[in-house]
């Protein structure tokens, strides 16, 4: 699948996030949990893993500058975390770079609790999974653990046309804005009130193509998750994180995904994520990238 399906992946978690009701889970039903198959038995353990020597990570593919393929191996901030996790555990890190189901149900339920139905089995840790306690607790074959970034939409835009102040929604009723197809941005602009913005909106198949045509001149502007914006910026762009009046979610919190039954191996996951905010090691994975570090609420 594309990041196209990604995206929509993505934005189906935050409406979730979105949902919450007056009390954290109060019309929650339980689901059934399943049976381990042997498959997924194996080397889910921590002490299999430490005694094994590895342990495997997915991550998306194709999603710069998170995780995706250079010169034939894996890469991005979502990697280097993987390895720091597994740096901590003493094991080496080995990593998936997969598909995007449908939703996010879909890509715990193929990558950590139950396997795809063709090619392939579930992972250790599944990286870059949006967190919400609501959602958490309707999905319970996953232990959501580990958080380590805050991201936020924001506005990409070139200098030389806004010399003085950096645009905001409204602006994009008379100016260009690229945003990637069906993403959350995309969303927003088209249901800005009376559709006063479609005619401006510029819709290229992934952020990077976005963050390429606002290089070209072809937009004025562009919209989107701030790490993606940042990791497009070239001489004479800018990029901020204004008030985006009636977004529902504007933010979101990433971290990993871990089976229930493995609680040994999330506690491991979460520590070592948290030493990692800690004593700058994460910052400094964003800042190689070139890319602004928002921690989430430290434990």
């Amino acid at each position: 699948m594309t990041r196209l399906t990604r995206f929509l992946t993505l934005a189906a978690a935050l409406c979730l996030m979105g949902q919450g009701a007056v009390a954290r889970c109060e019309d929650h039903i339980p689901q059934p949990k399943p049976q381990n198959a042997s498959r997924d038995i194996v080397g889910q353990d921590l002490d299999q893993i430490q005694e094994r020597g590895f342990m495997t990570f997915a991550a998306y593919e194709d999603f710069p500058p998170w995780s995706y393929e250079e010169n034939g191996k894996p890469v991005g901030v979502d990697i280097e975390i993987g390895k720091l996790i597994a740096e901590d555990l003493g094991v080496e890190a080995r990593f998936k770079l997969v598909s995007p189901s449908e939703n996010l149900d879909g890509d715990l339920r193929n990558w950590i609790w139950k396997g795809p139905i063709v090619g392939g089995s579930v992972v250790n840790v599944m990286l870059h999974v949006p967190y919400d306690s609501n959602y958490a607790c309707r999905v319970e074959q996953v232990v959501f653990t580990g958080t380590y970034h805050v991201e936020e939409i924001g506005i990409a835009y070139r200098k030389d046309a806004y010399p003085e102040d950096p645009p905001i929604p409204a602006y994009f009723r008379f100016d260009t804005v690229a945003v990637e197809n069906d993403s959350i941005a995309d969303f927003y602009l088209t249901a800005f009130p009376g559709g006063q913005l479609s005619k401006n909106m510029r819709r290229y198949p992934t952020m990077a193509g976005a963050m390429a045509g606002l290089t070209a001149g072809e937009t004025m502007a562009a919209m989107g998750p701030l790490a993606q914006l940042e990791a497009g910026l070239t001489e004479g762009l800018a990029v901020h994180t204004p008030p985006l009046p009636g977004f529902a979610v504007g933010k979101w919190t990433v971290g990993t995904a871990v089976h229930f039954s493995y609680r040994g191996l999330s506690y491991s996951v979460e520590d070592a994520i948290y030493a990692g905010i800690q004593d700058g090691r994460i910052e400094k994975i964003f800042a190689d990238y070139g890319l602004s570090f928002q921690p989430p609420e430290l434990r």
